[in-house]
């Protein structure tokens, strides 16, 4: 306890919020922090409960010193009231005896008063900051989740470019491949339509009659006609 004790200044002037402000790598050192005043804080409550014990007993004792105390002098009063001086004086003599080690009693009950007041201030301050480094931590871990979370979308970004290059060289060949298709589609309409003036005139070539009767039949439809 006496260790623990001497620490009080140290622990009750500790700032927690600006000696992280000046730490080079905060997640670190609050992760440093943490385990010692965990390491504290054990100890604090594991003698907490003897100090109290403390402040008890030495509460208990001063009452009942006090109490015999008054005792002494009612049993004093009680037998000069009864004609005994004699038993007056012994009864004087321990209450005498009972105030002188009152004083000491008294002492011991205030730095157990003192004692215990410390131990509830530490353990109070110790939880207040570690409280404090929990948040503190957590701030820091969601802080550093959108950092790396940002990393991931600019990772995604860059190949989302890539991928926008291929599809953009993607459409180019389509379109290419679709001018040709058209190119090809119109030369074979041109092809049929010159496959179908040419079929045509096979078709008059080879449908006009050879005969001399076709020829006969022929003129004789000039001469009617004047042609």
């Amino acid at each position: 306890m006496a260790n623990i004790l001497k620490r009080f200044t140290d622990i009750m002037s500790a700032n927690i919020n600006a000696l992280l402000d000046k730490a080079e790598d905060p997640e670190k050192m609050i992760s440093q922090y943490m385990r010692d005043i965990e390491s504290d804080l054990g100890k604090v409550k594991a003698e907490t409960a003897a100090v109290m014990a403390s402040e008890k007993k030495a509460k208990r004792d001063l009452e009942e010193n006090e109490a015999e105390a008054a005792k002494m002098q009612k049993y004093a009063e009680k037998a000069l009231m009864a004609g005994n001086e004699g038993d007056a004086r012994t009864f004087l003599a321990k209450k005498t005896e009972l105030t002188a080690k009152q004083a000491n009693l008294q002492q011991i009950y205030d730095v157990s008063v003192q004692n215990s007041r410390k131990m509830r201030e530490m353990h109070d301050k110790l939880e207040a900051d570690l409280k404090e480094l929990r948040q503190r931590k957590s701030e820091i871990q969601a802080k550093m989740a959108m950092v790396k979370t940002r990393e991931r979308m600019n990772k995604l970004g860059s190949s989302m470019d890539g991928v926008g290059e291929s599809m953009s060289a993607f459409d180019r060949m389509e379109e290419k491949a679709n001018r040709m298709l058209d190119e090809a589609e119109a030369m074979a309409e041109l092809n049929s339509q010159e496959d179908t003036a040419e079929d045509l005139m096979k078709k008059y070539d080879e449908g006009t009659p050879a005969s001399s009767e076709v020829d006969d039949e022929l003129a004789a439809l000039k001469a009617k006609l004047g042609l």
